[in-house]
């Protein structure tokens, strides 16, 4: 698939959106990763993404795309790739989130606008908010002392 022009700044917005998730998902032991892809069992790494973003998303916002893969050598730390798909309202991203054992990357790969403006800064404009809007607002509530 060919890069849009704008993927640079849409992988920046992908990326600030979807940190906490990384994260989480780098909780997950690695070999988990590895046994799940080298034996198809991609249902069980889509319940781990699942399961990472309704704690930071609305239901359905992330989830895994066509798949996803283990780069194991013996000379090198493991990485683990996963296709994923953004579907905030209005628009679906399409990218790549690598995890390694000390950071998380994004490639955003394609995206698609349901009404896209003429504007290219405008659509990555919608983009970031509605990204905002699909997050899971949690308020700290006080404790009641009785």
């Amino acid at each position: 698939m060919d890069k849009q022009p704008h993927s640079p700044a849409r992988e920046i917005i992908v990326a600030n959106a979807i940190r906490a998730v990384a994260n989480e998902l780098r909780l997950i032991d690695v070999a988990d990763y590895i046994a799940f892809i080298r034996l198809e069992s991609l249902a069980s790494v889509a319940d781990i993404v699942e399961s990472a973003a309704e704690l930071y998303f609305m239901p359905g916002t992330l989830r895994l795309g066509h798949g996803c893969d283990a780069h194991v050598t013996w000379g090198g730390s493991p990485r683990i790739s996963l296709d994923l798909e953004l579907r905030p309202q209005g628009a679906t991203v399409y990218f790549t989130l690598e995890l390694s054992a000390d950071n998380a990357g994004v490639e955003v790969n394609y995206v698609a606008f349901d009404n896209p403006s003429d504007d290219p800064e405008a659509n990555s404009r919608y983009l970031a908010d509605t990204l905002q809007a699909s997050r899971i607002v949690r308020t700290e509530r006080p404790l009641i002392n009785g």
